[in-house]
């Protein structure tokens, strides 16, 4: 499978979303990365339920919803009314994960966790052949622009034999940092999904540079 492409629409320009969101649909991204936060979990708050309610009619593909949020539990079938197709959870802010994994799926949804920086990727021995995705933190969760964590490269490699030896089917996603200086070695490591954020909205051709992540042609 060829790896995939989730701009985050943290930095986008919120003056004007639905022009971003159109030049998504246009782009060769294959989903929505939306972070949500609650300036609890992280230092910072982002956007909520009407933000992804007002632009779902104009997104032509999946939004994916990483929520950095305490009990993220308590959200799970308001996002997906709100038209959330995989709800991703940090397994730093889940006590009751298995059970939240399990509420996500009888929800329709496709079921997604989250490791920050410091947790390594064994603390989901017990639960990762239960996943559709892992999401890889490359920065510290709660700001855009951040500076990637080397250390990822390896975390990416861990997290695939993992997957493989406990024949799951969850994907590798990595977000924070990702640019054209990291993004084929972090697929070559075996990521599936990149998401990037002001790599991609902050650049002169948005959907060019989409379309370089995609291709790996920088």
């Amino acid at each position: 499978m060829k790896h995939l492409i989730a701009p985050s629409l943290l930095a986008a320009d919120f003056s004007n979303l639905k022009k971003d969101v159109e030049m998504l649909n246009r782009s060769e991204a294959d989903w929505f990365h939306l972070d949500i936060m609650d300036g609890v979990f992280v230092p910072n708050i982002s956007f909520g339920i009407p933000i992804l309610e007002a632009i779902k009619p104009l997104a032509e593909k999946p939004f994916d919803v990483h929520l950095m949020i305490v009990q993220p539990e308590r959200y799970i079938e308001t996002f997906k009314k709100a038209g959330a197709d995989l709800f991703n959870v940090h397994y730093e802010a889940s006590t009751h994960l298995h059970r939240t994994v399990q509420t996500i799926h009888a929800n329709d949804m496709k079921a997604g966790v989250t490791l920050n920086p410091h947790t390594p990727v064994s603390v989901l021995e017990d639960i990762v052949s239960e996943l559709d995705l892992v999401l890889l933190m490359s920065v510290n969760p709660g700001f855009g622009g951040q500076k990637y964590i080397e250390n990822t490269y390896n975390k990416v490699e861990q997290l695939k034999e993992l997957v493989l030896r406990k024949n799951s089917r969850a994907l590798i996603q990595v977000d924070g940092g990702v640019d054209n200086t990291n993004a084929a070695q972090l697929v070559e490591k075996g990521a599936d999904v990149l998401v990037a954020g002001s790599y991609v909205f902050k650049s002169a051709n948005p959907e060019q540079t989409i379309a370089g992540l995609k291709n790996l042609s920088f």
